[in-house]
């Protein structure tokens, strides 16, 4: 890898490095991870805050025999932010949003059974049309500086890159849409089918079928069917086993596979065991439905209430690269603490991510990255790229039964004035087109109190709220924090009438910081904090439209360096290591203790060992434990 100059952006364009290659650029070269965010690879400190353009490079082979009868295609699951790619000297594409996956047929830049060379600009730039948004940047000295619109600071190639074949004619993409038939134990699969390739070229008059299985989880066809043009159709299974969330069943996230053959036979309308298949693609499936109206999200016909976390993708050394064990270790932690969602604040976690949570029944409200949406841009070229991300990851993330909303923004600047009314009529009114049978959401941040009007509040389906109070907003006061989020979360009900819920709340928290009386920062100020944001919750769910309460941040994370943020940013329930905090064990008291009360969950031994007489309280009280046993 080499790092352009921040004080000349362009170079690596105008000595053209993609043509001759970068070890020829006169620069030092590094050698660089992937997947992995660059800027804490090395010791570098002009590399972890780095602005503007990095390039790599690196050779690979492809196997002579893709050349003759095979497509070749690279795929990039993830190049933070801007993003253009050559083979062998030759421009073959680019990409201009960060944590969303793109690629492209290459089999006419590459040398079959040759070594080839790819070159990656990655450029961390981001402008008031993008999405992120960031500000104008400003020299200093030799020097590049930008503010972005959330914390994170961290830029590379996150997540994998894959170089891959498929046959000339093969199975593009399939959709899926499934709905449980509780009292009847139905479910249905209905699906649609998309090919690429010369479908309707020289081979216009052979005859092309598939042949589609679901399978359970002991491999048994539960039900088949073979279809021809224009391969839609559905598949019912008897005595079906649901999708389920964690905690809310005995065997949560069950996944069927969908198997699909696509075969070329002989004649038309006439199939042989001896056609051949051309392409075969399986995709997990989770049989569920979900509903919505204006009280209540609905999955299975049972109500939901979401308790769970905001999260970044973040860990020492590899940054927001994709991570294996880490994940794995978040998934654990998210069952040991008694949590049912994720929301993806602020970007789309990776797609092994999303699988996992289809696999362990963890629910995800699911976000792209359009943070602190700035009321001087508000037009057409914003609006563009904000339909754009979230068209990408709709399709990204559509046949995921753990995805039960899409969330359209993260703190937007959504008030009257400014163009924001049309803005976003524009936004929903597209976005809701294509939407695949989830409801839309957002997380607003505006003091309700305004008195100008919410533009985008009456436009959502689940009206999401973030909120720090006792934090960021009057802070120390924790005495007001109960009676502040009641009367927020009841202004929002009277002014949409839609069901509500808080997407952020939260208190930093450094470890082995003791403090008699409460100092902020401290483990016992944010457990006194979060205390009574449950009072307000638990009076709160008994109006049956507040469906959940998502804490902002799962662990923490690095930042970049300000003087607020010594070490990063301290709100996590775990440390950026993985380890719980104090307020980990309470969390882990009360999400059991909702997972008894709301769905009979089953209580971990370790509780029932103990004998907690909160468990008593809360199922009497229908609360939980409260600030006066956290003294």
């Amino acid at each position: 890898m080499v790092k352009a100059s921040s004080a000349r952006p362009k170079e690596g364009y105008q000595q053209k490095w993609y043509e001759k290659g970068i070890i020829h650029s006169g620069r030092k070269v590094l050698s660089m991870a992937v997947p992995a965010s660059y800027n804490d690879i090395t010791v570098s400190q002009s590399l972890r805050y780095h602005v503007g353009a990095v390039w790599y490079e690196r050779n690979f082979f492809v196997p002579g025999s893709w050349g003759r009868r095979r497509r070749t295609w690279l795929r990039f699951g993830s190049v933070h932010y801007k993003a253009e790619v050559w083979i062998n000297g030759e421009p073959a594409m680019s990409h201009n949003s960060g944590s969303l996956p793109f690629e492209m047929e290459v089999g006419n830049y590459v040398n079959f059974g040759a070594t080839n060379r790819l070159t990656v600009m990655c450029d961390n730039r981001q402008g008031g049309y993008t999405i992120p948004q960031g500000n104008n940047h400003e020299a200093e000295g030799n020097r590049t500086k930008e503010r972005y619109t959330f914390e994170m600071y961290n830029a590379g190639i996150y997540r994998s890159v894959h170089l891959y074949s498929t046959p000339r004619i093969y199975i593009s993409d399939i959709d899926v849409d499934t709905e449980y038939f509780s009292s009847e134990q139905l479910g249905v699969v209905r699906y649609r089918l998309f090919l690429d390739g010369d479908f309707y070229g020289k081979s216009r008059n052979r005859a092309y079928y598939i042949h589609v299985q679901l399978q359970n989880q002991e491999s048994q066809v539960v039900a088949a069917q073979i279809n021809r043009h224009p391969f839609r159709g559905s598949l019912q299974v008897h005595n079906v086993r649901a999708w389920w969330p964690f905690l809310m069943n005995p065997q949560p996230g069950y996944l069927y596979r969908l198997q699909v053959e696509l075969h070329k036979g002989a004649y038309k309308g006439e199939e042989s065991i001896d056609d051949e298949i051309l392409d075969i693609y399986r995709l997990p499936v989770g049989i569920r439905s979900l509903m919505w109206n204006n009280d209540s999200l609905l999955l299975n016909g049972k109500n939901l209430y979401l308790r769970g976390f905001g999260r970044h993708e973040d860990f020492e050394t590899r940054g927001r690269g994709l991570d294996y064990p880490m994940m794995l270790r978040d998934f654990n932690l998210l069952k040991w603490i008694g949590a049912n969602a994720y929301h993806t604040t602020h970007y789309p976690y990776s797609e092994e991510f999303m699988q996992f949570a289809d696999e362990c029944g963890i629910m995800i409200i699911d976000e792209y990255s359009a943070v602190d949406i700035d009321a001087n841009f508000l037009n057409r070229h914003l609006l563009e790229n904000h339909m754009s991300v979230l068209e990408q990851l709709i399709h990204r993330d559509k046949n995921h039964p753990s995805v039960i909303a899409w969330s359209v923004a993260n703190e937007p600047y959504s008030s009257s004035g400014y163009g924001s009314a049309k803005y976003f009529q524009s936004l929903m009114w597209y976005i809701r087109k294509i939407a695949q049978g989830r409801p839309l959401t957002a997380a607003i941040s505006r003091p309700f109190h305004d008195d100008k009007k919410n533009n985008l509040a009456e436009l959502l389906d689940i009206v999401g709220f973030n909120r720090y109070n006792s934090w960021y907003r009057d802070t120390r006061s924790l005495e007001g924090i109960t009676g502040a989020v009641t009367e927020e979360a009841l202004h929002w009900r009277k002014e949409t009438g839609k069901p509500i819920i808080i997407m952020e709340y939260g208190a930093n928290a450094i470890n082995n910081y003791r403090s008699l009386p409460l100092v902020v920062g401290s483990p016992n100020y944010q457990r006194q904090l979060y205390s009574r944001h449950f009072l307000a919750f638990d009076t709160l769910r008994q109006k049956k439209w507040f469906i959940g309460e998502i804490v902002w941040n799962f662990a923490d994370f690095q930042t970049a360096q300000t003087v607020s943020r010594v070490g990063g940013d301290r709100n996590g329930i775990f440390s950026r290591n993985r380890q719980p905090k104090e307020m980990a064990y309470v969390l882990r008291r009360r999400y059991y203790a909702l997972s008894r009360h709301l769905d009979k969950a089953m209580v971990p031994r370790a509780h029932e060992e103990r004998k907690m007489d909160w468990m008593v309280t809360f199922l009497k009280n229908v609360s939980t434990d409260s600030s006066s046993s956290l003294e």
